[in-house]
């Protein structure tokens, strides 16, 4: 279960039986991985160097696998594929590209992707971003063409195309990033976000309450952003004002949240590793990324299962809440498996 709560990166486009990642795996103390084209620390590659080895990686790291496990990678399009058309994946617009085309246009292109997807045996792509594009200089969002529109109705309709047609193929989407940083002037990745004067719940919060409307199929990311009206102490991701309140109590998500990569350093600035990871579960966040390739960190599975074992043997973190995450990853697993698609996780 504890493992479960963990989804982390890793170094090797090829893994050999002994690999101590693998063995990781195997022990239960990572849940699930992330995938990337890129070694940042070291700069070469990483995971993906074509469709043929990376059928074979995640074979690999499913078979290893003791419990179901989700296969992640970050897919958007544009300046944001880990998949890219030289390595012999399919071409991707970006958001703002698509947004420009029909919402039907989205979740053809959002099915093909999802084809791709799952031959390659991956199962979650951290796509859709949801942010409404309010601030076109925006460094994480607006620059990068990452958002859909300006337009918080268009955003919403394409967020929901791509969504789904990324489940129809069996490949659960991750609505991102909550609540909403498209006005922001910073990066999370270089530091803490401040959305308090950028964000406007009604706007900003539209895409999420319509695609929860609609059924979303997939999961919620929530992103590493700073609202002293929300909660004056702590970014959303270890807010249990924002996570457990306004996005469970407030807009009725009733499944799987995941955290953005608890390596930027929006958070390892502020908070140590015990105090990031216990905030994060208290909120309510399921799933806490570790990408480890903002920096390398080797020993940081077992260091990232054996920081939660402790929170829970404290009694800092109970049982049941842990149990509540597990119950969550296992319904959306299953149906996943289940059904060849995903279905809603609001109830």
């Amino acid at each position: 279960m504890l493992g479960s709560m963990l989804m982390l990166g890793f170094r090797g486009a090829e893994l050999a039986p002994d690999d101590p990642f693998l063995a990781a795996v195997r022990a239960g103390r990572v849940g699930h991985v992330l995938l990337f084209d890129r070694d940042i620390p070291g700069g070469g590659e990483r995971n993906i160097r074509s469709p043929d080895q990376l059928r074979r990686l995640t074979a690999a790291l499913r078979a290893a696998a003791p419990g179901p496990m989700f296969i992640a990678v970050d897919q958007e399009g544009g300046r944001v594929r880990r998949l890219k058309p030289q390595r012999g994946f399919m071409d991707l617009p970006s958001a703002r590209g698509m947004g420009r085309e029909s919402p039907a246009a989205t979740r053809a292109l959002a099915a093909r992707l999802g084809a791709e997807l799952a031959g390659l045996g991956i199962s979650v792509d951290l796509a859709p971003v949801a942010d409404v594009d309010s601030n076109p200089d925006n460094p994480a969002i607006g620059g990068l063409e990452r958002s859909f529109s300006p337009d918080p109705e268009r955003t919403a309709r394409h967020a929901l195309a791509f969504g789904q047609g990324l489940a129809g193929a069996g490949v659960i989407p991750v609505l991102k990033h909550f609540p909403g940083q498209g006005g922001a002037r910073q990066d999370s990745h270089l530091g803490l976000t401040d959305i308090s004067r950028c964000w406007e719940g009604g706007s900003d919060l539209l895409p999420y309450a319509e695609a929860f409307r609609q059924g979303w199929p997939g999961m919620v990311m929530v992103g590493h952003l700073y609202h002293a009206g929300l909660d004056a102490e702590h970014p959303a991701t270890l807010s249990r004002v924002v996570v457990t309140g306004l996005l469970r109590q407030g807009l009725g998500w009733r499944g799987v949240v995941i955290s953005d990569d608890m390596q930027m350093k929006a958070i390892t600035e502020r908070y140590s590793l015990e105090q990031a990871m216990w905030l994060a579960v208290q909120a309510g966040v399921d799933i806490l990324i570790f990408g480890n390739n903002l920096r390398w960190e080797p020993d940081l599975p077992e260091k990232a299962h054996a920081t939660l074992r402790r929170l829970v043997d404290s009694g800092k973190i109970s049982p049941e809440r842990i149990r509540a995450s597990w119950e969550r990853i296992c319904a959306l697993h299953a149906a996943r498996a289940r059904q060849g698609g995903v279905a809603g996780s609001r109830r």
